[in-house]
């Protein structure tokens, strides 16, 4: 049902606006792939007379039922079918669940790519690793910048987030402005001193917004988002107060906090040393560009820290959330090569736990526990502020643009949820309103807005370099092997008549825990065997593929009905 165009509104404000009718009957197309329902592979497709601007393209990291995955992105099976019409990738900032994708979906889609400074250096250090450097056109961007891509324009605007060079993205068409504002809060002490740029946003309201899609996940936060600057103070009273190291966990890409944690550890009389892969690439990216200043002789070595009495060490590390391979985990669980954790040992986990690690976050917590160190974590303490607006930051961004249309992303449902009320009771009507979930189309005219189908999306798995699919044969088997085992079983035939010439061959492994009753399943499983490929010989069956499919069926009925347990069953057939 096509809803009417509603007059402009304000948000909790009496100022008038400038009249936005449209007298052109063009639309625009907005097809979320990933962000929305989730944390994570955040990308949108903004389509204007048939041609497509992709913002952002995003990971989500695996969760614990997906055995050897290593990463998640969205199934980009529509960008491909499309792939002509793609005019570029713009990324609002340099977080993996913004831009971890690109390296897989360019070797797809290869089409160009528009990020900032910081953003770009990450990206270029990603492409490289994928061997895309050098085929992929990579452009610098600013809060200046102005493109035009085909009939689209993009300009930005700075924002304030956890990571350098934030940007919100606006594209122009023909009906009117749509701003992403990608990640974002609004700190008024700045480490960088670089602001989000409220004046700008304020004039893009003053200038009509046709369309806002806006960061959902600190709705439920009340109040406002905190400085960073608020957590160089609880540093500065922990590194004053431990009497041994300090070991400082967070993201490797928040080059602010590192920052604080460099120049107070330096006013502690405490010199630093990196430990982790990403953190010092990281590191060493934000000092050759100059957003990290280190100051003269504090930087040392991890293999050097021993040179130093304990209060003079600051070590900066990975494994913030528990990531199984990561430094903080390592020294927690006595496994790093360089650094022994020893009572006495500060410990301070500079972040929140992403959704779904809280586990893995909270036993590296207990294991650093009883290593003796004093381990401080948690937003209660002051050592983390979140990189996202709160309650009311989002109430003044809304008062801000005044979107005829407003499209809450980047969270869960429940975040989309609430900032969808939250919408309402600045006056946006609730029919203007849409919750959409990945793959909506939700198509814009000169006279209203609707959901007017569904692309194909979903999820695609990175196992190593390579893609699969969310339906793959390889998940399902592993999960199958985690959870119930294998049942191997060898035969081998007469590859003439297809008679068997020798006893079947069955191994398990990973089955049942007790020998006697997996013993007994085997030999029953073995009885079996022989009296199928007896019959199979009889009518002189030889196919591979016939023979093994056969096998599977009969072993699968067999086992499940004598332990209700459903191993993966490996049918292998030698033809002699």
């Amino acid at each position: 049902m096509r809803r009417p165009r509603r007059s402009p509104r304000s948000c909790g404000t009496s100022a008038s606006s400038p009249d936005r009718r449209l007298v052109t009957s063009e639309t625009v197309r907005i097809v979320p792939l990933g962000g929305l329902g989730e944390i994570g592979k955040n990308l949108t497709a903004i389509e204007y007379r048939g041609q497509i601007v992709v913002v952002d393209c995003g990971v989500e990291f695996p969760r614990d039922d997906m055995l050897g995955i290593d990463l998640v992105i969205p199934d980009v099976r529509w960008l491909v079918e499309r792939a002509d019409d793609v005019l570029g990738f713009v990324i609002t900032h340099a977080h993996e669940d913004h831009f971890g994708g690109l390296p897989f979906v360019l070797k797809q889609v290869n089409k160009p790519v528009f990020a900032s400074r910081f953003t770009l250096a990450l990206i270029k250090s990603k492409l490289d690793e994928h061997g895309l450097i050098k085929v992929t056109d990579l452009t610098e961007v600013n809060e200046d910048t102005r493109l035009q891509l085909g009939p689209l324009g993009v300009s930005f605007v700075a924002v304030t987030h956890s990571v350098p060079d934030a940007l919100a993205v606006v594209v122009e068409t023909g009906l009117g402005r749509i701003v992403v504002t990608g990640d974002y809060r609004l700190d008024q002490h700045p480490i960088d001193g670089r602001s989000t740029d409220m004046a700008r946003l304020q004039s893009l309201g003053d200038e009509g917004v046709l369309a806002m899609l806006g960061d959902s996940t600190n709705v439920e936060a009340p109040g406002s988002t905190g400085s960073e600057s608020s957590v160089g103070v609880a540093f500065d009273r922990i590194f004053a107060e431990a009497e041994g190291r300090v070991i400082v966990s967070s993201f490797a890409s928040h080059i602010h906090r590192i920052q604080q944690a460099i120049t107070i550890a330096h006013r502690h009389g405490r010199k630093f040393a990196v430990s982790g892969r990403s953190m010092q690439k990281n590191v060493n990216i934000a000092r050759n560009l100059g957003y990290i200043e280190v100051p003269e002789g504090a930087m040392i070595k991890l293999g050097e820290i021993d040179d130093y009495r304990p209060e003079e060490i600051l070590i900066l590390s990975t494994g913030s959330q528990g990531e199984p391979l990561s430094a903080l985990r390592r020294m927690a669980f006595s496994d790093h090569p360089q650094v022994e954790l020893n009572e006495g040992d500060t410990v301070v986990i500079s972040a929140k736990a992403i959704p779904g690690n809280e586990v893995s976050v909270m036993a590296t917590v207990n294991r650093l526990l009883k290593s003796g160190a004093t381990v401080v974590y948690g937003e209660d303490k002051g050592v983390h502020v979140s990189g996202h607006a709160s309650r009311e930051d989002l109430r003044a961004v809304l008062q801000l643009l005044r979107p005829q249309y407003f499209v809450p992303v980047h969270g869960e449902y429940r975040h989309q949820y609430y900032h969808a009320q939250l919408a309402r009771e600045c006056g946006v009507p609730e029919e203007d309103i849409f919750v959409l979930e990945n793959g909506d189309v939700l198509e814009i005219d000169a006279e209203s807005a609707e959901v007017v189908g569904k692309v194909p999306t979903g999820l695609a798995f990175i196992d190593g370099f390579e893609i699969g699919e969310e339906d793959g044969l390889v998940l399902r088997d592993r999960q199958q092997l985690a959870g119930d085992g294998i049942l191997i079983a060898v035969v081998t035939v007469d590859g003439q008549d297809g008679h068997a010439v020798a006893p079947p061959e069955l191994v398990a492994r990973g089955f049942l825990h007790d020998d006697e009753r997996q013993k007994d399943v085997l030999d029953e499983c073995g009885s079996a065997l022989d009296l199928l490929m007896e019959q199979l010989g009889s009518v002189h069956v030889t196919g591979r593929r016939v023979i093994q499919d056969d096998i599977k069926e009969r072993l699968a009925e067999l086992v499940y009905a004598r332990t209700k347990r459903r191993p993966l069953i490996l049918p292998v057939v030698v033809e002699v």
